[in-house]
């Protein structure tokens, strides 16, 4: 008999080895928190927020800023890391920690002409072109957000009159390996999007039962015939103000 393929083994009903939160880690985090891939937002922050927690791993530690906002509640706000096996890791030990509302916000390519630049994409479905949501949900190309984060995402974004977007975006471990080929497919399978991370974290919070939404800033584009930067991780001012919707705080 022919064995599966890895990624469709089906052991999801057995726990893990190591359990979250079994790393070095201490303190606490709110139930409501901001997973923010903005690395600059992450260090304006970081001058004037105390941490709530804080996570170890190779990469370094990994902070878990506490904020108040003006209705005297607290979110969170933690750097997630980069590729879905280092996000998921983070939501998962940020669960762990308390975490009990996640939405996230980051970048993504865009790959249809019309998002331009800075134009807030909510996710409502990811095709699974990655590999850590196979451990986390039985085996197959897409997987939906949860439809009342998009909903509540949605209404945050509408009452900042923040144009938005609700679409599939397409995640993928190997951003030098887009190719035109995949990239036509994905565009055909209605993706507006490519990054890294949405499907994994979708699985994860799925896996975990906690609520989870994620809106992404279109950056760089491969709509066209060549890649264009756009200068996307330079529009600071536009990435700031879209956590500052989507956390409820301002960004110094």
């Amino acid at each position: 008999m022919t064995e599966p393929f890895p990624l469709a083994e089906d052991d999801l009903d057995e726990p893990g080895i190591i359990a979250p939160g079994a790393m070095r880690t201490r303190g606490s985090a709110p139930p409501e928190v901001v997973l923010c891939f903005f690395p600059e937002v992450m260090a304006a922050l970081a001058e004037h927020a105390p941490e709530a927690a804080v996570l170890h791993s190779e990469n370094g530690r990994s902070p878990v800023l506490a904020l108040t906002r003006p209705d005297g509640s607290t979110v969170g706000v933690v750097h997630p890391g980069v590729g879905a096996p280092m996000a998921a890791a983070t939501l998962e030990e940020v669960v762990a920690l308390g975490g009990r509302r996640f939405t996230a916000v980051g970048g993504a390519g865009v790959l249809v002409p019309d998002l331009v630049l800075g134009h807030a994409v909510v996710v409502g479905s990811a095709v699974r072109d990655e590999g850590t949501s196979f451990h986390y949900m039985a085996a197959g190309r897409t997987v939906d957000a949860d439809p009342a984060g998009v909903e509540a995402l949605v209404a945050t974004l509408h009452a900042a009159d923040v144009a938005h977007t609700v679409g599939r975006t397409w995640t993928t471990d190997a951003v030098y390996r887009e190719t035109r080929t995949r990239t036509d497919r994905r565009r055909a399978e209605g993706c507006l999007t490519v990054e890294m991370e949405a499907a994994a974290l979708i699985a994860v919070a799925r896996f975990r039962g906690v609520a989870y939404s994620q809106v992404l800033f279109a950056g760089d584009s491969l709509a066209g015939e060549q890649w264009d930067h756009r200068r996307w991780t330079t529009a600071r001012e536009a990435r700031r103000a879209l956590v500052e919707v989507v956390a409820g705080v301002r960004v110094p």
